[in-house]
């Protein structure tokens, strides 16, 4: 008897999800928001180096758990990207959950 594969796999609900319009306007934002506090931190205001918190704070909760994560400077940028990531991904499953409605009871 021939094994089959579920039709859904994790990679592509992803994939689905990652391909919504608000889930890749979210990661814009990040994105955009990630090289303003690069910009900005780069001056000589003494507050540019509080830019940093936006970007944070915008991929939060998970980017807030991942700061745990060694101390060093790339580990900023990682715990954003991952927290964009598993966000955009959340953004997009809600999106496609309310464009498809309510299941039929049945």
């Amino acid at each position: 008897m021939p094994e089959t594969t579920p039709t859904h796999t994790f990679p592509r609900a992803v994939r689905h999800a990652l391909g919504s319009v608000f889930a890749r306007v979210y990661l814009a934002a990040c994105a955009i928001l990630l090289l303003w506090a690069l910009v900005v931190s780069h001056q000589d205001n003494p507050d540019a180096s509080f830019a940093g918190v936006v970007p944070l704070l915008a991929t939060a909760p998970l980017s807030l758990v991942l700061l745990v994560l060694p101390d060093h400077a790339a580990m900023l940028y990682v715990a954003i990207g991952l927290g964009a990531l598993v966000n955009a991904t959340l953004i997009g499953w809600c999106a496609r959950a309310l464009r498809r409605g309510p299941r039929d009871p049945r």
